[in-house]
């Protein structure tokens, strides 16, 4: 895992039992022309201003105040021409959130003045809020804190809890960790991302393994359905809840969860009990 130096704004690579604390973003990301790779991190070109400088900077500043030394980006610190290196960074990215001391959330689409709280604040309508990857970025850490495009804090996972639980329908129990992922059913964790998108149809599925503790190869281009049934049969081998093959429980055609998940929202408020 190579985590970015703050002081320097250099690559740094650990062995997993010897990391040092370390702050991770998450953000969304921005074109490709907008965000530094993991090459021009190595090659200390950082001084374009481009979005992907500022998160690099903000995020490594706060880190420093923080009185952290470290600090990860997936955009800088995965090298994603290298595809065993991309797959193994996938399948250890929720451990990686969840063993961070601290989450900087970056809405860069969040304005200064916004309020959260507000009935149409930008914050309830932000991007980071309907992307795949973002949903075990919000899950796995302890402690997140959300930050607005001026690098301004706006709150914490739990000082707005109440605010995030009605943007994204995951029970309060769930977003504090007060009780385990697992205490969930299956379709009712599948459905916290039946609304949410990602660039590549694949990253549907494999953005959900850490939230489900399974790991599987990435096989881009198989396509988003096959990836899903991958998932679905990986889930099915580690627990014997099948609520995951509901489908047909919200209005319209009854189709199996592997073709739409969009079919599991009208499960949201189903517990482990009932699909035993």
């Amino acid at each position: 895992m190579p985590p970015s130096y703050t002081s320097t704004l250099k690559l740094e690579e650990f062995l997993e039992d010897s990391i040092p604390p370390y702050a991770i973003l998450s953000h969304t990301w921005g074109s490709d022309s907008d965000e530094l790779t993991f090459r021009q991190v190595e090659n200390g070109e950082i001084d374009k201003q481009t979005l992907g400088s500022i998160k690099l900077r903000g995020c490594c500043q706060q880190a420093q105040k923080d009185g952290l030394g470290y600090a990860w980006i997936d955009t800088c610190c995965i090298d994603k021409t290298n595809l065993v290196e991309l797959s193994e960074a996938i399948n250890s990215m929720y451990r990686w959130y969840s063993r961070a001391s601290v989450c900087y959330a970056y809405l860069s689409d969040v304005p200064d003045n916004d309020v959260p709280p507000r009935p149409g604040s930008k914050f309830r309508s932000s991007r980071w809020f309907q992307r795949g990857w973002t949903l075990q970025e919000l899950l796995a850490p302890k402690l997140v804190r959300f930050y607005n495009s001026e690098w301004r804090s706006i709150g914490t996972k739990g000082t707005i809890c109440a605010v995030i639980k009605n943007i994204t329908r995951v029970p309060q129990q769930y977003l504090l960790g007060i009780t385990s992922l697992h205490g969930a059913s299956v379709a009712q964790r599948m459905s916290w991302a039946a609304q949410r998108q990602t660039k590549r149809a694949e990253d549907m599925a494999y953005c959900l393994l850490g939230i489900f503790n399974v790991t599987m190869p990435m096989i881009y281009g198989e396509g988003g359905e096959q990836a899903f049934f991958r998932l679905q049969e990986q889930i099915m081998k580690t627990t014997r809840d099948d609520s995951i093959l509901a489908w047909g429980l919200s209005d319209g055609p009854r189709k199996p969860a592997m073709d739409d998940k969009g079919e599991l929202m009208g499960v949201a408020d189903l517990d482990q009990t009932e699909s035993k």
